[in-house]
């Protein structure tokens, strides 16, 4: 597997589909110096993941809604737009004009910063999503322990949060998503390790080319189907979807460390948590399920094709459709994530630690080490 790509990477990888590179040529052709251009361009990647990140939560909270209804036999939103789809912007245009209010003897600075350190650092980790050999905002070589390391920041902003209310179910709320964040980021790291481990890098680049060669049967879904379990359990706990959404449980905390919220802060919250989720819903595709990779190998489309691998017409195929599918895929999971939410119970706080502490930190211990075993023993089909 290893060889087949070894060979026909270069070919597919090399020419590839540069953005930056063709909107700078595009300036420079109009006369524009090269440092004037690269000027330009930098703030262009930051917007297009904001836009991207805001309409990714469109769409999801607009799936939520409509799955759910789907799922209890009810009628979904349908008023506002084609079958609904304004709803969302309904409700952030509400959320906005809403009154802001800081309860009086809340900590107002803290109250006010909490809600930023919740979503800035998910927008940032988005910089690191690639949908195409050159198609993403920044190629870091340690793009996964850049986006663990941004993830490690959130829980702060809820802890921060919860404190700064001066309200024991705020407070409560606040201590419930630091422990369960620490406790499912250890095995959710572990998990990561296993496929960085496999793919010899932590780029998320390389990571998806390690998995191109043979189509579906080169993703890490095959190789890594406990580590996959356990990554996509640990990212519902990460963002505090059902049934581990302990730190907000209303029938405990009232709405735990968003009680005294109102208005963009509250907004802000949910925002963070949406954008979290299609965030961990693209980086699962990206690890198990070859990210932009066809289910069919590359090849066979350019010989279907009658064209070499590297003539634009393929490229521009693949870069198309690697868009699409990394999309899709994500999608996929979102959707499943959804269908977990309205059909599962709330579990306790002392089983939803449990679990993360005395059952997914072993098996993931294990699963890295199994790993590790099965790149010594079989090298071609685990990396080595």
């Amino acid at each position: 597997m290893v060889t087949t790509l070894a060979t026909t990477a270069p070919a597919l990888v090399s020419p590839g589909l540069d953005l930056e590179q063709s909107f700078s040529q595009a300036l420079e052709g109009l006369g524009l110096s090269a440092q004037a251009a690269r000027m330009l361009w930098l703030p262009f990647p930051m917007l297009l993941v904001l836009v991207a990140a805001v309409v990714g939560v469109l769409v999801t909270v607009w799936l939520e809604r409509k799955i759910s209804a789907a799922v209890q036999q009810r009628v979904g939103p349908e008023y506002a737009g084609a079958l609904g789809v304004l709803q969302p912007l309904a409700d952030g245009l509400k959320l906005l004009v809403k009154e802001d209010i800081i309860p009086d003897r809340a900590d107002s600075i803290l109250f006010t910063l909490g809600p930023v350190l919740v979503v800035v650092p998910v927008i940032l980790s988005w910089l690191i999503v690639p949908f195409g050999q050159n198609l993403l905002i920044s190629d870091v070589g340690v793009g996964i322990f850049l986006w663990i390391s941004l993830s490690s920041v959130q829980p702060i902003g809820l802890l921060m949060s919860g404190y700064a209310s001066n309200n024991k179910y705020s407070l409560l709320g606040g201590l419930r998503a630091a422990a369960q964040s620490i406790s499912y980021e250890i095995p959710l790291a572990l998990a990561v390790l296993a496929v960085v481990m496999m793919s010899n890098s932590l780029s998320t680049v390389d990571i998806v080319n390690q998995q191109t060669g043979a189509g579906v049967l080169s993703w890490n879904i095959w190789r890594q189907p406990v580590g996959f379990l356990i990554f996509w359990i640990c990212a519902l706990a990460e963002c505090e979807r059902l049934p581990f959404d302990l730190p907000e449980a209303e029938e405990e905390l009232v709405a735990g460390y968003q009680t005294e919220y109102s208005g963009m802060k509250f907004a802000l919250f949910y925002l963070g948590s949406y954008i979290n989720l299609v965030l961990s819903a693209l980086l699962v595709s990206i690890l198990y399920l070859g990210g932009w990779g066809f289910p069919i190998p590359v090849e066979w489309l350019a010989s279907w094709l009658g064209q070499p691998i590297d003539s634009p017409l393929v490229q521009l195929i693949t870069g198309t459709v690697g868009i699409v599918m990394t999309v899709l895929k994500a999608y996929l999971l979102v959707f499943i994530a959804i269908l977990l939410r309205w059909t599962t119970p709330r579990v306790r706080i002392d089983q939803l630690l449990d679990l993360g502490w005395k059952f997914l930190l072993p098996l993931a211990l294990v699963n890295l080490l199994v790993t590790a075993a099965l790149k010594l023993a079989f090298p071609v089909a685990f990396g080595g």
